[in-house]
């Protein structure tokens, strides 16, 4: 068995040799998207790892059950499908009404105040934009406005416009007032060289430094996309490893394999304060690191202890740690059911928690997560989560 390492600007990238990796015992194999889900998924383990992090990272988190505060009468969640925060700490989510009986009229973007109370909720068709069928992702820049996006949802099918024609980003006020739309609701199947037209987009991240909006693009592309965030105007667009992406058959995902020139659902985006934008390839189960321009920098699977021997694990969201370094990545898995602590540096899984249940500090299906300015963990969970859950650091 061999595996290469190769230090590309500072950084440890992993790329598969056709070798495999046989030298760990008892791989997991997750299935790729929504079917990764199991019912039997244990307790993930903290590896103890030589240079983890620091006890105050590595010990994880404590659930807060008395947050968010009850819902306003007749609310009720679907699948929490996007979690941000804002510059006062107010915890925005954006979830699927109609993915829960009894949920048809909650809003469907929801903000909390620290304590968790409700202080704002809207979104709705209007004047000017379209609002699609199914919600996907949210976020909340450097100015406050709040950009939500549409794309996947259930029963999933990439041959239905039901599924595709979900392909736009809406940027808005706090308070709703629509200020810009990227993509068109129903032209989600133009592919992955178009620069006008999105195809499923997952992951919406505005850079401050340039004000330009970085999209993970998605369920139908296989791409980052990157606009003006005043204007809309495109700039420019890539694909795994900063090559151009290519919608053409992919062979089935396997760790056993040389990995993937192309991302298959890439399903976050995110910016760190150095300049690096990190992607989520889901499909892929790995991370990969670019430059703005899109030049590759780094990559690496996600390699958690799951258990019995097993490793493994599937990125959905990533936020940065609150210290000035941002030293360490929190990626939420949910085929693992968990959040798993990362070194930035090495893309090493240094620690995690979290397992499969309903009870509170449990994750059913955790799909999206934000950290606010005390380092606060917030995690949204879709498919039958249908919740927002506060962690406190230990």
């Amino acid at each position: 068995m061999r595996d290469d390492l190769m230090l590309a600007s500072g950084c440890w990238t992993r790329r598969g040799t056709g070798v495999g990796f046989a030298g760990y015992a008892g791989v997991m194999m997750l299935a790729v998207g929504l079917a990764g889900c199991d019912d039997t998924t244990p307790t993930l383990e903290a590896p103890g790892l030589p240079g983890a992090a620091p006890a105050s990272m590595a010990d994880g988190f404590q659930v807060d059950p008395f947050w968010p505060k009850p819902l306003p009468e007749g609310w009720l969640l679907g699948n929490v499908v996007g979690v941000a925060t804002d510059s006062s700490d107010n915890v925005w989510i954006i979830h699927r009404p109609g993915s829960q009986a009894g949920a048809g009229e909650t809003p469907p973007v929801i903000a909390f105040d620290p304590a968790g109370n409700v202080v704002q909720s809207w979104g709705a068709p209007g004047d000017g934009y379209d609002w699609g069928t199914q919600t996907h992702g949210i976020h909340v820049d450097h100015q406050d406005n709040v950009w939500v996006g549409f794309g996947g949802g259930l029963p999933y099918d990439p041959t239905s416009p039901t599924t595709t024609d979900n392909a736009l980003v809406l940027k808005f006020t706090p308070a709703g007032e629509f200020l810009l739309q990227i993509g068109d609701f129903g032209r989600g199947t133009e592919g992955s060289s178009s620069t006008e037209f999105l195809g499923q987009p997952t992951d919406i991240f505005v850079d401050p430094q340039t004000d330009e909006v970085y999209i993970s693009d998605g369920y139908t592309n296989r791409r980052v996309i990157v606009f003006d965030a005043n204007t809309g105007e495109h700039k420019r667009l890539w694909g795994a490893y900063g090559n151009t992406p290519d919608d053409g058959p992919m062979p089935r995902f396997s760790r056993d394999s040389e990995l993937p020139p192309q991302f298959s659902t890439p399903h976050c985006v995110a910016g760190a304060a150095d300049g690096l934008v990190y992607v989520c390839d889901r499909g892929n189960q790995r991370i990969q690191v670019f430059n703005t321009d899109g030049t590759f920098v780094a990559e690496r699977l996600i390699e958690a202890r799951l258990g019995a021997g097993r490793v493994g694990g599937t990125p959905w969201d990533l936020a940065f740690s609150r210290d000035p370094e941002q030293r360490f990545l929190f990626v939420v898995d949910g085929g693992g059911h968990a959040v798993h602590t990362l070194a930035r540096d090495s893309l090493e899984v240094v620690a995690s928690f979290g397992r499969r249940g309903r009870w509170a500090g449990q994750f059913e299906s955790p799909h999206s997560l934000a950290l606010d300015s005390q380092g606060n963990l917030f995690v949204g969970e879709t498919l039958d989560g249908r919740r927002v859950q506060k962690f406190v650091p230990k």
